[in-house]
């Protein structure tokens, strides 16, 4: 369960921010956007963060997704003196610009609550630390600065490995691929963080996977008639590539020259079936669609997103969606946000996303402390704050008011002029 995030000098974030999940004490949406948990913390189920383009929305998303898998894979990839890909500090400033980066999260794994982070640059890890709350005092476990580590007889399992720990990994990830008890634990909390494009089709592949299993092929169905998609069944399937297409391109790959190998390459095939009537309107049977070549964009995106959805939902995991919106009506993407407030997430999953869709902004479907802006400033800096930070007048309509400039995170037009006349000055844009 998240907590909250934050992060500083990383990208269009200069000044440290925090995205907090706790619910604010306000009385909107309680029984259906507010879980409780077993310390009895009030934390969101959704939050949606809105801003003009290159506020910053995307970069926020990007520094959860960088903190993940530098947690991950620091201790697993590169060797010394390697450099760490894809921490950037705020580069409009010389004093940040050769500064480390900032990331820390606050998460609720069973019944302890934890506080994990780091300072890094493109070099070398330059802090690290993590505390636990197993009641209600927190604990530190270790520390670190630089090459000096503190480690406390909470955390016995990393004594010793501190040598072990090269200057660009990170001590967590080191202690957890020796199998350390709450290291582990974190990782497997950060494994269960999902962060996607919705621009972008690259986690297709799970939901084609998984539909080979009918519990899962059953819960997208189920998915697709409620999202009243005119679809009444899906195929996966598998298809030989051809021989002849295989012998072709050894041949360029081989300069022509030829090789004894062996091997079969399959092509899976994940089709649509649509009801089929006769001149009457009667039903005759199915009509089989390939999903990539007869179906809209907004029916692949939902098919893309379903197996993500359906797992963060199963799992009671964490689910953060880059342009949730993209392709699809705003009636879809309310769907998708109500999976979250209903009783189909009874394992309190949390979505987190960025969006255009004004539509959704509406005292009717989200809490103010839901929603979210990221803006920038005349320096090239982003901030982030949220609605519940207004005094906002019950009657209030967030969308006109959002649109209006009321709470900021907008872009604002100049005027601007197509080209002049040299002659006579006439300024055709204007015309």
């Amino acid at each position: 369960m998240l907590v909250q995030f934050s992060v500083g000098n990383f990208l269009s974030f200069r000044e440290k921010v925090t995205l907090s999940m706790v619910a604010a004490s306000i009385k909107e949406h309680k029984e259906t956007n507010v879980f409780k948990t077993p310390k009895g913390l009030g934390l969101l189920k959704s939050a949606v963060i809105y801003g003009a383009n290159a506020s910053g929305k995307s970069n926020l998303l990007k520094a959860m997704a960088f903190m993940k898998r530098f947690i991950k894979n620091s201790s697993k990839e590169g060797q010394v003196g390697e450099e760490i890909e894809g921490v950037e500090s705020f580069r409009l400033n010389i004093a940040t610009i050769d500064q480390p980066s900032f990331f820390e999260v606050v998460f609720l794994d069973g019944t302890t609550l934890y506080r994990y982070g780091f300072e890094v640059d493109p070099i070398s890890v330059k802090r690290e630390w993590l505390y636990y709350a197993p009641k209600r005092k927190e604990i530190e476990l270790f520390t670190r600065e630089l090459d000096h580590f503190e480690i406390s007889r909470h955390f016995e399992e990393g004594v010793g490995l501190d040598k072990r720990t090269r200057e660009n990994a990170l001590f967590l990830s080191v202690v957890a691929n020796f199998q350390g008890k709450i290291s582990s634990r974190i990782l497997k909390w950060f494994s269960n963080f999902h962060v996607i494009s919705g621009l972008e089709d690259g986690y297709f592949s799970y939901t084609r996977r998984m539909l080979k299993e009918e519990p899962f092929k059953q819960k997208v169905i189920n998915l697709i008639r409620a999202a009243n998609l005119d679809i009444d069944d899906i195929s996966v399937g598998e298809e030989e590539i051809p021989r002849g297409f295989i012998e072709d391109v050894m041949k360029n790959l081989t300069g022509g020259q030829k090789r004894e190998i062996t091997f079969r390459i399959q092509n899976f095939t994940l089709n649509t079936l649509h009801k089929k009537f006769d001149q009457e309107n009667q039903f005759v049977g199915y009509e089989e669609f390939q999903l990539f070549h007869h179906e809209s964009e907004g029916t692949r995106k939902l098919f893309s997103l379903f197996g993500p959805i359906i797992d963060t939902l199963d799992n009671g995991a964490i689910l953060l969606v880059d342009a949730l919106d993209a392709k699809l009506h705003p009636i879809l993407t309310k769907f998708i946000i109500h999976l979250f407030h209903s009783e189909t997430n009874p394992k309190n999953a949390q979505l987190l996303f960025n969006s255009h869709d004004t539509n959704l902004l509406n005292r009717n479907f989200f809490r103010r402390d839901q929603i979210w802006f990221t803006e920038k400033d005349e320096f090239g800096a982003s901030d982030l704050y949220s609605l519940v930070d207004y005094n906002v007048r019950n009657d209030a309509s967030y969308e006109k008011d959002y649109l209006q400039g009321k709470y900021g995170s907008i872009p604002y037009i100049g005027q601007f002029h197509f080209f002049q006349d040299e002659k006579d000055g006439a300024n055709y844009g204007d015309r």
